[in-house]
């Protein structure tokens, strides 16, 4: 992505297919989609220990998942990017919570920072909808995609946007100010 990004430009990187089609990238692109499944595993160890399952959790796994799956068969405009966010974020994540699993003890604002990197991607895919949104209607299919899966894919984002921002302020400004009227 940032070899496509600095050679390229934005508008290659986003409507690029060479994801789907390099023999790196290919690999890497059909991992990704591969691995919706497994990341479906967080949702049983939750509720395995008998912690809390918030609808935000299952939403976007299940809604992830679905959504990979359909878009990898198309080979739309933006998926580098989509998968290239992702890949990052949960990176970012799962050593968040391998730390925590592992016994350190880790820093309540590197959550929020998780947090914070999930909301940029949110709305860093509603970005990447409209330019390929965009795109696709002036540039005689050069940015190959499709009305259905903007469609999907924006109201996927927006959704995930609106529940990660109420998720940030529940917990973390809403428990900052119980704590500043406790004291």
């Amino acid at each position: 992505m940032v070899y496509i990004l600095m050679t390229k430009g934005l508008k290659q990187s986003v409507c690029d297919q060479s994801f789907y089609n390099g023999p790196v990238s290919k690999f890497w692109a059909y991992a990704f989609v591969l691995s919706k499944a497994p990341e479906l595993g967080d949702t049983i160890f939750i509720i395995l220990r008998k912690q809390k399952l918030i609808f935000l959790h299952w939403y976007h796994h299940i809604t992830v998942l679905l959504y990979s799956w359909y878009s990898y068969k198309d080979m739309v405009a933006g998926g580098g990017w989509f998968m290239t966010m992702n890949y990052g974020v949960h990176a970012i994540m799962y050593s968040y919570y391998a730390l925590r699993a592992a016994g350190f003890r880790v820093s309540r604002k590197f959550a929020m920072f998780i947090t914070l990197s999930q909301i940029t991607q949110m709305l860093m895919g509603c970005v990447i909808n409209y330019l390929v949104f965009t795109w696709m209607q002036h540039d005689n299919g050069q940015c190959h995609s499709h009305f259905q899966n903007i469609f999907w894919s924006s109201a996927m984002y927006l959704s995930y946007l609106v529940l990660f921002c109420h998720f940030f302020f529940e917990a973390y400004i809403g428990k900052m100010k119980k704590t500043a009227k406790a004291e």
